[in-house]
Formats: C-alpha cells, sequence, structure tokens
C-alpha cells in the first residue's frame, strides 16, 4: 500500500523539482488521504473479502470497537498518531489516493480477484 502511494508522490515530484530533491526543503510525511482507526481498516477489509466471495468466519459488522484503554500494551501509544500530509500536498500541489483504494487493491492482488 505504501509502495503505491510513494510511487504516485514521486511521479507527481520529479518533474516538479527538476529531479532536485534537496528543493524544496523540508519534512514531509507521505501516507494516503483520510483517516481510520483499527476497527474501521478491519471492518474495510472483511467486506471487501465477503464481496470478493471469501468465507469469513466473522462478519464485519460483527467486529465491536474498543478504547485503547481496554487494549492494554506495554508501550505508551499516542492518542493522536495521524500524519499531516498538508506540507507535502500544498508545496508540491499534489493530490493523495484515500487510504481505502489501496486497502482495497492489495485485496484485490492478494485475493487474486
Amino acid at each position: 500500500m505504501l509502495a503505491d502511494v510513494t510511487a504516485h508522490a514521486v511521479r507527481h515530484i520529479l518533474p516538479a523539482t527538476g529531479h532536485n530533491f534537496l528543493t524544496p526543503s523540508g519534512i514531509y510525511h507521505l501516507a494516503t488521504s483520510g483517516q481510520t482507526s483499527w476497527h474501521g481498516y478491519a471492518c474495510l477489509v472483511l467486506e471487501t473479502a465477503r464481496e470478493a466471495g471469501v468465507a469469513l468466519k466473522v462478519a464485519p459488522e460483527a467486529v465491536k470497537t474498543i478504547p485503547t484503554s481496554d487494549y492494554p500494551t506495554p508501550a505508551r501509544r499516542p492518542l493522536n498518531s495521524r500524519l499531516d500530509t498538508n506540507l507535502l500536498e500544498t508545496t508540491f500541489g499534489l493530490r493523495l489516493p484515500p487510504w481505502q483504494q489501496s486497502v482495497v487493491r492489495m485485496l484485490a492482488e492478494t485475493l487474486g480477484t
């Protein structure tokens, strides 16, 4: 999934910079557009697999969302870990594809559909 969005960005940025990655400088975050939770991601994966005819042991609507506090881990997790791609998009006039598109494509390749 990240390879798709990276290739998309590079195809757009190289001509805009004259193949010179040193200008304009800065730190750019690269991720597909939109946002979701692990719950939303899991539901999309299950729904896409079901639509492809995969026999599932659990339906997407049976997946329950839980707060991070109900799933303790040894490492502290940030409450907001979204990447802000605004600088990349505005600097290079780039529009990043939605995250759902990459997930559906990856599943199609994996499932052979």
